[in-house]
């Protein structure tokens, strides 16, 4: 991989990260139409590490506040007793149902990665769930309102979105305005749960590239494409949160049904 392909792939992981249009169908179409070679697999997830680092530096007086409640709470015996601390918890919890679907079909889902056609028609459900959550949430309800059954549920959202296609951000805030969060509201739960997520994925990824037998040749795209990604991602975050406040979902489901299609036509005229 060249350092223009990685600076490329790189802003485009960071900017589809947290926009909801999947950055993995975005890493795998874009190479696909452009006639590039498929990305490594440790790329794509180590990338996300750069993302990562975007939304730690837009949260980071949230995550303190989090991180410092939950500590309080169990030295003082109360481990819910603030909303902070109920938010780290909840955090926890949402997270549990990737990581066990993740580890048990781990293998399924890297089949699944490397198929152009498979991502495009998956992008048409995250399409479909975009459209699902402005229509059908009530958006009655803020983030300090969120229940242990709202996070578990918002959890098991997230699992859809290990396959690529399926907008891990766009999941996620779909299942929270489907428990008639704010859109706002839903998008911020969204943003913090992404952290638990890319760092797990992440971890995984750097083990199988310590295995490697190119790491030295691996490590400058890697630089760049995480240089750019995080930058990227930390601006697509402000962005999307301003964005929310006055403007629904539906913009992000026709960009991403639109593109679907047009990726399974370009499919149909390849002959796959």
């Amino acid at each position: 991989m060249s350092l223009i392909q990685a600076f490329i792939l790189g802003l485009l992981q960071g900017a589809t990260e947290y926009i909801p249009v999947s950055s993995s169908a975005h890493l795998v179409l874009f190479p696909w139409l452009v006639g590039w070679a498929e990305p490594p697999f440790t790329f794509d997830v180590l990338v996300q590490w750069g993302t990562l680092v975007g939304v730690i530096v837009y949260f980071w007086h949230d995550l303190w506040a989090v991180l410092r409640a939950v500590l309080q709470g169990l030295l003082q015996r109360r481990p819910f007793a603030s909303f902070e601390a109920r938010l780290g918890w909840y955090l926890i919890v949402a997270t549990l149902p990737a990581v066990v679907f993740g580890f048990w079909l781990k293998q399924a889902f890297e089949i699944t990665y490397g198929q152009p056609p498979v991502a495009a028609a998956l992008l048409l459900g995250t399409a479909l769930m975009l459209v699902l959550a402005e229509y059908r949430g009530k958006q009655q309800r803020r983030l300090e309102h969120m229940s242990w059954w709202d996070a578990l549920d918002v959890g098991l959202w997230q699992v859809a979105a290990l396959l690529p296609g399926i907008s891990r951000s766009g999941a996620t805030i779909s299942g929270a305005m489907l428990r008639d969060l704010e859109r706002r509201a839903a998008a911020r739960f969204s943003f913090l749960l992404s952290i638990p997520a890319l760092l797990g994925a992440g971890l995984v990824a750097t083990a199988d590239l310590l295995q490697s037998e190119s790491l030295s040749s691996e490590l400058p795209p890697l630089g760049v494409g995480f240089t750019m990604a995080a930058v990227s991602g930390y601006l697509c975050i402000r962005w999307l949160l301003r964005y929310l406040q006055g403007h629904r979902l539906t913009i992000f489901a026709a960009y991403c049904a639109l593109l679907g299609i047009f990726c399974l036509l370009i499919a149909w005229l390849r002959g796959g």
